[in-house]
This record gives C-alpha cells, structure tokens and sequence, in this order.
C-alpha cells in the first residue's frame, strides 16, 4: 500500500522527539485527555449515560488485555477470567464499603471519614486486584502440567466455584447481591464535584495497557512468548516455564480484579450472576476479535465491542445469544481478529516516537550507531 508508506514517511521525518520528550508524551497526554473529558463532563458537555460507556469501555479494555497475555501471548486458553473479575469486585467493595460508607451492611458505620476515600479509592481497587491475584495462585499452581482445553475446564470450574462461594456468603449479601458502593464515590464527589470514577477508570486502563506494553517487551515478556511458540524447546534454552506461566497468569488475573473493582463501583452494585460465564465469554469475544497476541487489537475491539453491545441492547436476552455467535463466526471466518498478531507501531511506526526507548531498543540503537561509525 503505497499510500500507507507515503504517509509513514511524511510523519516520521517531521515527528522526531528525543528520549527525553519521548518519556514525558505518554503522562502529558494521559492528563491532558483527563482534564479534557473532566470539564466535559462537569459542564454536562458529555452526559452520564456517553460518561458510562467510556467508564465500560475502559473496562473492557483492561479485560481484554489482560486476558490477551494468557491467551494471546503465552498460547494457553483460559476462559475463566470472570472469576477473578468477581474476587476483585467483591473484595474492593467490601474494603471501601467497611473504611468510607456509613450504614453499610458488613459492619454498619465507616471506619474513616468519607472524604478519605478521595486518597483511599484507588487503593481499595488494587487490594481487589491483589486478592484475585492470590485466588489465581490455586488455579495456576495446580494447572502448570496442563495445556489447552485442561487449563480451559480448569478455569471454568474455578469461575463456577467462585461465584458459587460468593453466592453462599451472606456476609457480602449472597444471592441478593453487594451494593452501597455508589454512596462512596458520591464521598468523594463531595470533595471535589467530578467524576471520579470516569478519571481512574481512564488511569488504570493507560497504567494497564502500559505496564503490558513494557512486559511484553522486555526480557520476562520474551519468555512468556517462549511458551507459545515451544514449550519443550523454551526450557532447553533454561526459560523457567512454570515461573512465566505463574508471571503472566497472575499478572493477568491481578488486572482483571482491578477491571472488577472499577465495574462495582461503577454499578454501585454487584451480584455473583454478573459475573458468570457469560463474563468470561465477553473477553472471550473481545480477545479473539482483536487479535490473538496484540495489545492494539485488544483496545480496538473492546471499543467495538462496548459499541456493538450498546446497539444490542434493545435485542435484550437476544443479545447473550448474538455474542457467543460472534465467537463462533470470529474463529470460524477470521482466527486471526482485527489485528493478528500486528501491532498499530506495524502499521504505523510513526507510533513508537510516542514510548521511550526500552532496553533492548537501546542496544539496538547503540549497535547501530557502533556500526555507522
């Protein structure tokens, strides 16, 4: 595509940043696509229902990605992620309902006042990520020896028992249900009148994409790639395959709690049905549209998908039946997904000015110039 190559080479040689710069696009952009859709939506510019599908979207995107390293990356096939999704949801909630919300139905007053949880937010979604970190340990540990359509019925079961112990549980409500989440960040918002939830839904799916981003492209990430291409053949060479299975499974299932903690308290409440198999078999869908091993296609496809759900939504309980059909049609008409295993810095180079410079870009860069001279 000629077109597609005239245009690489206009915005290259005209976009040329150093190191320097090159470190401080990613925060500079992250704050200010943050102030932007801020103001938005303070001035009501963009109402609750479009400041919602950007909230899911962000969700969905942590989803999809993390997922994508288990099977996208490291070639196993785990379709258990909404789990791990519940653990972090439930264990967010729980801790942000017990240290900021009065009247809350686990111990009845708060523990801090609520304007504490303005600071105290972001760290009750990382102590969900990390619980469903500790819960993918018994999945992970027990499945090292199995590949494949094992690691999946593994995964499944650990979704049912999961949801199934979370259902038996009336401390967190059981069946009925977990919910007062909402009151903690109208806490917050009474701070300062934003929408918070929108600004660290934005925060963590960045930090996520990016933390991915610079895994797979170190010297742990090429060891997690090992894996997939030759197993056998990776621990000849002396990867420790258990331990970048262990990495990339907890890794995954950590950002996926995280994507669980923004979900309830998105919601402001959550229910062990929500996160079901039909959970796992939405990032499922999103995974393989995008394309299996591209953190590109996993942003773009949980876009489209979010999108894509938004219009079903009238087709009500017709919809659960339209999204497995797309999985079919995916694997069936197009394995690869939207991207393949490509890349947007494939397509367009241009778009790696925009990382700094990672380890093994930086020999690559210094053996050149040895050579040049």
């Amino acid at each position: 595509m000629q077109w597609l190559e005239s245009f690489n080479t206009r915005i290259d040689s005209r976009f040329n940043p150093s190191d320097r710069k090159r470190k401080l696009i990613m925060p500079v952009t992250m704050i200010l696509s943050i102030l932007i859709l801020t103001v938005l939506a303070k001035y009501e510019l963009i109402n609750n229902y479009f400041q919602t599908i950007i909230v899911t979207i962000c969700i969905n995107i942590i989803m999809s990605a993390s997922l994508n390293i288990v099977n996208g990356y490291m070639g196993e096939f785990s379709c258990g992620h909404g789990g791990f999704m519940a653990t972090g949801a439930y264990i967010s909630s729980v801790v942000s309902l017990v240290l900021f919300k009065d009247g809350n139905s686990i111990t009845g007053s708060a523990l801090l006042p609520e304007g504490l949880a303005l600071f105290g937010f972001p760290i009750c979604i990382l102590i969900g990520g990390l619980g469903a970190m500790l819960v993918s340990l018994i999945v992970a540990i027990p499945s090292f020896k199995t590949r494949d359509d094992y690691l999946a019925i593994i995964t499944v079961a650990a979704n049912f028992i999961v949801t199934t112990a979370i259902n038996n549980i009336p401390l967190v409500g059981g069946s009925r249900g977990l919910m007062g989440m909402k009151g903690v960040m109208n806490g917050m918002a009474d701070v300062i009148e934003v929408p918070w939830i929108l600004i660290w839904a934005i925060v963590f799916a960045v930090l996520a994409v990016v933390s991915i981003h610079f895994l797979m492209n170190s010297t742990l990430g090429k060891g997690i790639s090992a894996v997939k291409y030759d197993e056998i053949s990776a621990e000849i060479m002396s990867v420790n395959t258990n331990s970048m299975k262990l990495i990339a499974f907890t890794f995954s299932s950590f950002l996926a709690g995280v994507a669980g903690g923004l979900f309830a308290h998105l919601l402001g409440f959550i229910n062990p049905s929500s996160f079901g198999i039909m959970k796992s078999t939405e990032s499922l869908v999103m995974v393989y549209l995008g394309g299996m091993g591209s953190l590109s296609g996993s942003v773009l496809s949980a876009i489209v998908f979010t999108i894509l759900l938004e219009l079903l939504r009238p087709a009500q309980i017709l919809k659960w039946v339209i999204i497995p059909l797309i999985l079919i049609l995916i694997m069936e008409f197009h394995p690869e997904g939207i991207m393949g295993s490509k890349e947007l810095t494939h397509v367009f180079p241009w778009l790696k000015k925009f990382f700094p410079l990672n380890k093994n870009e930086v020999r690559e860069t210094k053996k050149a110039e040895g050579g040049a001279a």
